[in-house]
């Protein structure tokens, strides 16, 4: 197959990975050869193994990050700080994309970034919602209460249970006016953990004194 013929049928998807190549030829293993070869070309771009790109002027579809971030590990949702930014509640632009789910902690890196996969237990695997990028493709993101409890237990180890200050002048949480206090603490009880309900419980005080 010539690589223009191979571009047209595979021009409609974001994104496509090794399960479409069967639908594409009657010789699987020659276009896998092929694709290969065109990988070195960079005219085929790898996401991670068996997850592949159009080059950017190939490609009719310039697929997201968050939309990428789903692609790349499931189940898995955006959440900590890329969420945090997301929702505009800390001031720093995050350029690495961090995600959670339930499988080992990972991170792959592509031509479009940095992508992050914390782990966490499934029972905490909760409190996410499907929304859709610019293109109309979904992706899972963290509720903002969600965002902000799992970031506090994956970064347990830097706060202390009653340092109400480091929320303001380490972190620069803002715009916090929107959340709920019930939720985030409802948010936390499921991870079962003493340290984070009781820095929970300090950063519900600092969000009442903002």
């Amino acid at each position: 197959m010539k690589y223009k013929e191979f571009k047209d049928k595979i021009q409609k998807y974001p994104i496509f990975s090794s399960s479409h190549l069967p639908a594409l030829t009657d010789n699987e293993q020659v276009l896998r050869n092929q694709l290969a070869r065109w990988r070195r070309q960079g005219l085929v771009l790898r996401l991670k193994k068996g997850l592949y790109v159009l080059n950017k002027e190939d490609r009719k579809i310039n697929p997201s990050r968050p939309f990428i971030a789903s692609q790349l590990l499931s189940p898995s949702y955006l959440s900590t700080e890329y969420a945090l930014s997301f929702y505009d509640f800390i001031p720093e632009r995050v350029e690495d994309v961090t995600s959670v789910t339930t499988k080992k902690t990972t991170t792959f890196l592509n031509d479009f970034g940095t992508f992050h996969y914390q782990h966490i237990d499934v029972a905490c695997f909760v409190g996410f919602k499907e929304t859709k990028d610019d293109n109309g493709y979904p992706f899972f993101i963290a509720e903002p209460e969600k965002a902000i409890v799992d970031f506090l237990y994956l970064n347990l180890f830097n706060f202390s249970e009653d340092d109400v200050n480091i929320f303001r002048e380490s972190y620069r949480f803002q715009n916090l006016s929107g959340l709920g206090r019930q939720k985030i603490k409802m948010f936390a009880k499921v991870f079962n953990n003493k340290k984070l309900l009781n820095v929970v419980h300090s950063f519900c005080e600092f969000m009442k004194a903002e």
